[in-house]
């Protein structure tokens, strides 16, 4: 009983240090808590990662002042004075550490939803995702410099980094300058919008698909096995794209098809034609003085006459890229089989070679007759 009464101040400080920081980490984990069951129904669990971060730091930060406040109780009044400077500075890393942490994420949130939004009402969000990097990136890079600041030694560091600025800045430029460019195609790209995120874009023959996102470095572009393509933004500055969703949607989708010289073109138009305008992903492009004038909806016209087919080139026009080359593969599936129907012979390549022999004798070569003449082979 007098231990307890010799130290009762000792005993008082000491429950309530551990029932302070036992009620902020209660408190941390409640509101972790809350935030998951909010943050599961809006977003995918990858979004709220950075959100147990934050509670992780938290919990540490609340155990590591808790430990440090029992020691203080048995420190002497100097060595407590000596020992309260880095336990301001231990709270204010904390407190800028979570800080940084919290505002990233929650820019991060924002945008993503403000994306969502705007893919569902039609609205380019190219601008808002590339602010989103930017923005998160530019939080992360003030929590660190407000960190350094923290510590003597960190700034002595720095003021040195920044006196031999000139030589780092001249290495960096080579060692990065693929990087560099790339971030200014990036900056390029979000300021002369040659396509934006959702834009059907083709690079070259092999490398076409739906853009996903555009970031600083890079583009990424899902293509249409469903596989995504980064590709660095100097290369798609560097090359000819075609954007498919650049101002106006419909596409003129055309194709051609061969027909033998002995089919009746004109019936192999009107099946062409008929085949056209029964699919449903086909509109009408023709302005008013094209339709008085009578020019048909699907133009059909003999383009080539080949060495042995008669080439007819079939123009149509859908709403957008995606219907457009649905509608020419189904178009394609259902000419041909309508050509069998009607007698209408789509030709295979044919070649005549004419073999010829000067003289005759036991080693003269197949398909020539004897006596030197000529023989004919066709296939």
């Amino acid at each position: 009983m007098d231990f307890f009464v010799a130290n009762k101040r000792l005993i008082i400080y000491l429950i309530s240090d551990l029932a302070v920081f036992s009620i902020l980490i209660g408190l941390t984990k409640l509101w972790y808590g809350r935030i998951e069951k909010r943050m599961v129904r809006e977003f995918p669990s990858t979004k709220i990662k950075s959100f147990l971060y934050v509670k992780k730091i938290l919990i540490s930060l609340w155990v590591t002042l808790g430990v440090i406040g029992f020691i203080f109780a048995f420190l002497d009044e100097d060595l407590r004075i000596l020992a309260k400077g880095n336990v301001l500075t231990i709270l204010y890393v904390g407190i800028v550490l979570v800080g940084t942490i919290l505002l990233a994420s929650f820019i991060q949130l924002y945008t993503e939803k403000q994306v969502d939004r705007k893919k569902l009402e039609g609205e380019d969000a190219t601008g808002t995702i590339f602010a989103k990097y930017a923005l998160t990136g530019g939080v992360y890079l003030i929590g660190g410099l407000l960190i350094i600041v923290a510590f003597p030694s960190l700034r002595g560091v720095a003021q040195t980094a920044l006196g031999g600025a000139g030589i780092l800045a001249a290495i960096i430029g080579l060692a990065s300058k693929e990087a560099l460019g790339n971030i200014v195609s990036g900056i390029f790209i979000i300021i002369f919008k040659p396509f934006k995120v959702g834009d059907v874009i083709k690079i070259t023959e092999d490398l076409m698909g739906r853009v996903h996102e555009i970031t600083l470095r890079h583009t990424v572009i899902r293509n249409y096995q469903n596989k995504m393509i980064v590709i660095p933004n100097t290369i798609i500055n560097q090359e000819k794209l075609v954007n498919y969703n650049l101002v106006e949607k419909k596409i003129c989708q055309w194709f051609t098809i061969g027909i033998s010289y002995e089919s009746d073109i004109d019936l192999a138009r009107q099946i062409i034609v008929e085949a056209c305008e029964q699919h449903p992903f086909l509109i009408d492009n023709r302005t008013n003085v094209e339709i008085e004038k009578g020019i048909p909806k699907v133009m059909v016209r003999v383009v080539q006459l080949g060495d042995f087919s008669v080439d007819l080139k079939i123009w149509a026009w859908a709403r957008n890229f995606d219907e457009g080359f649905v509608m020419k593969c189904d178009l394609l599936e259902t000419i041909k089989k309508r050509f069998g129907e009607r007698g209408i012979e789509i030709p295979y390549p044919h070649r005549t070679i004419l073999i010829k022999e000067t003289g005759a004798g036991p080693m003269a070569s197949p398909g020539v007759e004897p006596n030197g003449r000529t023989g004919r082979l066709t296939v």
